[in-house]
């Protein structure tokens, strides 16, 4: 139990006595995590979402006193299936030992790794223009060969193991490659269907073909598929089922000071920083966004 916690139940021990009882008494509270970005470790990018960023987030959370329910906001367009396989079970694990609801709020979008996100709450609500879905996995590159060749560059490359040269881009691409990568997103994929068929279990409408391919939907067209529960936002939804006297505890990640970038590695960081943006970019704009 967090030193906050001991607080809040000893006010509420107090709360019993006349007067100073009903100043000190808490109020019942709604923990708001807010999840923004790409999904990815927190290793390759300086924002977005990972276990690592989130894992303490989340545990102080699921800590607050006379806790009510935990509420998502989410505005992911996905990304790494294990970051968002790690962040669900912990969200999970923590619901079920505290015996606490969790629901979810999409905002733009939560597609992909987003809407896996999602899925680890009791129940999911969105704007009615949110972007929901794209149950399915995805790999992109590009290929080098016919550069490198142009330029007069010479590969050399010296492995110990046939396939340790899996999917480089330097060379042209190999049938034996892309068959084992279609191999592994299958593998993925039945990961992710088992995941959204367990949280959502009968709540979902339509045939696997129809859910499960990669689509993407307004949440207009998810609700009526049964891959989201109505419309709704945070605040108004935790007013309107616990009252108006409920409070609420709002988490996310710290910002770093932008003076920290103002060091040695400041070009470095301004380079990797562009690259990010338009990685980043790139991925929102798979939703129009």
């Amino acid at each position: 139990m967090s030193i906050k916690t001991k607080i809040c139940a000893t006010c509420d021990a107090i709360s019993g006595f006349p007067v100073i009882g009903g100043l000190l008494k808490p109020k019942p509270k709604v923990a708001v995590i807010r999840m923004s970005g790409v999904i990815a470790d927190s290793g390759m990018r300086k924002g977005g979402i990972s276990h690592h960023r989130y894992e303490k987030i989340i545990e102080d959370a699921f800590d607050v006193y006379d806790l009510q329910a935990v509420a998502i906001v989410i505005n992911s367009p996905g990304g790494s299936p294990a970051q968002s396989a790690l962040i669900g079970d912990h969200i999970r694990r923590l619901a079920d030992e505290k015996d606490v609801p969790v629901y979810a709020f999409v905002e733009d979008v939560a597609a992909s790794g987003g809407y896996w996100l999602a899925c680890a709450a009791d129940e999911i609500y969105a704007n009615e223009t949110s972007i929901v879905g794209s149950i399915g996995v995805i790999s992109a590159g590009f290929g080098f060969k016919d550069l490198i060749e142009k330029h007069g560059v010479e590969r050399r490359v010296h492995t110990s193991g046939k396939n340790k040269s899996f999917m480089d881009p330097f060379i042209e691409e190999r049938p034996a490659d892309v068959k084992r990568l279609k191999e592994l997103q299958a593998e993925l994929h039945e990961s992710f269907i088992d995941w959204v068929k367990d949280r959502r279990a009968e709540k979902l409408k339509g045939k696997d073909a129809d859910l499960f391919e990669g689509q993407f939907w307004t949440a207009k067209t998810a609700l009526g598929m049964g891959v989201i529960d109505g419309f709704g936002e945070a605040k108004s939804f935790a007013r309107e089922k616990f009252g108006e006297e409920i409070k609420f505890a709002e988490f996310g990640p710290e910002k770093k000071l932008v003076a920290s970038l103002f060091g040695t590695d400041m070009k470095a960081s301004i380079a990797e920083d562009a690259i990010e943006t338009l990685e980043t970019k790139a991925v929102w704009a798979r939703y129009g966004l």
